[in-house]
């Protein structure tokens, strides 16, 4: 595909975060250019707006711990972690970690963050999960000592979780004084931010990069010609048409993972769907195997329980066929709960993304198999967002990874007492789910931990907080020059951004 200006504005009409000047610019010196799929509605450390805007986050911000390139946790602003007892965890400080205002890093930065992401008003992703915090303590500039008011196994991921980047208290909500390799040193609103590295990063030697610029293509195509022109050094999304292409392209290389997924949600705060046996019905209603041939070109594997990879020690193989494809056991269901002809309702989704577009369409076709009439709704990805946390939608199609690699990485997406987000269902609470997750993250023996979450599952097949649709392959892709940068392992696959602080590009 050869880009003009004429075949872009003909292509890119009505597409926003589209810069059309930006398509064939040259790059600076020192420059690395990186396709996004989506301008982020936020970068604020603490706030869930997408993994857009979570790659854009890991540049600016660094939390306690992160993970490294096999999926291990590994220090941070923290360089050491120990486990005090149940509920007490111990983080000590590195030395040398400067805000980029200069300001050291102490103990008393972390307690306020913590603080301000537990607070009443807060907005935070993990505000819920903070307020289980009984109190800290900084008994020196070095040392910060969490202790929780129940036993929590799993508070180090919590701490690796991009949506916990600690920020300097001289922060205000428009400026957001981060941590991390890079300085936002200029942005053109829903086009292009330009980021430069920081000099006093506390890593020796990282970044490796001196400039990141980042170019918002919403366009997929769009993106993947970006990247075959020499218009960008990366692209994150890539289009799963596109995939066999890069492989043959001796130029670049497909850098793909299994780990992040699509899946559904429920409005249970009225309507149908507020009864469980309709939203069983609609689990065994879905014609899997075709999501993953329209949306993901072979790409991907059904979903048919909770995204619990294969690979994880917590992975069962009977559960994870728990919502079979069975429309006949659909209409048994519907009838039970009073809707033997079925029902109209609506699926939210977006056309900024083909995975969701396409996945909607296959949920859309199999519910009219049972008399469940779906009407889509398909607006760009920052309304679906702002929809999804009003809960302003009956079904909604969502993909996402799990938070870790870790059983409780998936509270975030079925735990009915957090705070409302569009990764998670709306007014849907399955106590007896939250208390077997709960009871999971405070079991620190493996084999008792494996048993809790096991009944979860089970909790969770019959009561369906949401419905798994599809595992999908994650790609990005680069030029061969490109080298240092990874995808990383499991549903970290969109923690990827933070290899961007080793990322070098010749020539």
């Amino acid at each position: 595909m050869r880009l003009t200006r004429r075949s872009l504005v003909a292509a890119g009409a009505g597409l926003p975060f589209l810069s059309l000047p930006q398509a064939r610019a040259q790059r600076a010196p020192g420059q690395f250019r990186f396709g996004l799929s989506a301008f982020p509605p936020s970068v604020q450390a603490w706030a869930n707006t997408g993994t857009a805007a979570a790659t854009v986050k890991l540049l600016i911000h660094r939390g306690l711990l992160s993970y490294d390139t096999s999926g291990n946790l590994r220090g941070e602003l923290a360089e050491s972690w120990t486990n005090e007892g149940p509920e007490t965890w111990v983080f000590r400080l590195r030395p040398n970690a400067v805000f980029q205002n200069g300001d050291p890093v102490t103990a008393a930065d972390i307690q306020w963050n913590l603080e301000q992401i537990a607070a009443e008003r807060s907005t935070a992703f993990y505000r819920t999960e903070m307020q289980g915090i009984a109190r800290i303590e900084a008994p020196d500039e070095r040392t910060i000592r969490i202790i929780m008011k129940t036993p929590v196994a799993t508070l180090p991921y919590w701490m690796a979780s991009y949506h916990m980047g600690m920020v300097s208290r001289r922060s205000t909500p428009q400026q957001q004084i981060g941590a991390g390799p890079f300085v936002v040193r200029g942005q053109e609103r829903g086009t292009a931010m330009d980021l430069v590295a920081f000099d006093r990063y506390y890593k020796p030697g990282l970044p490796r990069l001196k400039e990141v610029r980042i170019i918002a293509y919403a366009d997929e195509n769009l993106r993947v010609a970006a990247l075959q022109a020499g218009d960008v050094d990366l692209i994150e999304y890539v289009p799963w048409q596109s995939m066999a292409g890069i492989e043959a392209d001796p130029r670049l290389t497909l850098d793909a993972v299994f780990g992040p997924f699509m899946y559904l949600l429920f409005n249970a705060t009225k309507g149908p769907l507020a009864d469980a046996r309709v939203r069983r019905a609609v689990a065994h209603a879905i014609r899997r195997d075709d999501i993953v041939k329209a949306a993901f070109f072979g790409r991907g594997a059904p979903l048919e329980g909770l995204p619990i990879a294969p690979q994880s020690a917590f992975f069962d193989a009977e559960l994870a066929k728990g919502w079979h494809y069975d429309p006949a056991l659909s209409k048994r269901l519907l009838a039970e709960a009073g809707l033997a002809g079925g029902f109209a309702t609506s699926i939210l989704a977006t056309a900024q993304y083909g995975m969701h577009k396409d996945t909607a369409e296959v949920v859309q076709q199999s519910l009219a198999a049972i008399g469940i009439q779906a009407e889509l709704r398909l607006p760009d990805w920052a309304t679906r967002v702002n929809l999804g946390n009003r809960g302003q939608y009956e079904m909604a199609v969502q993909g996402t990874a799990t938070d870790n690699n870790d059983p409780d990485g998936l509270s975030n997406l079925v735990d009915g007492s957090l705070s409302p987000s569009y990764v998670r269902s709306i007014g849907l609470r399955v106590p007896a789910l939250e208390e077997a997750m709960g009871q999971a993250r405070a079991e620190f023996d493996a084999a008792k931990r494996k048993a809790l979450y096991r009944e979860a599952q089970r909790i969770a097949l019959q009561e369906v907080p949401i419905c798994g649709l599809a595992w999908r392959s994650q790609g990005y892709a680069m030029p061969k020059t490109v080298t240092g940068f990874r995808n990383m392992p499991g549903a970290l696959s969109f923690f990827s951004g933070i290899t961007l602080e080793e990322t070098a590009i010749a020539g």
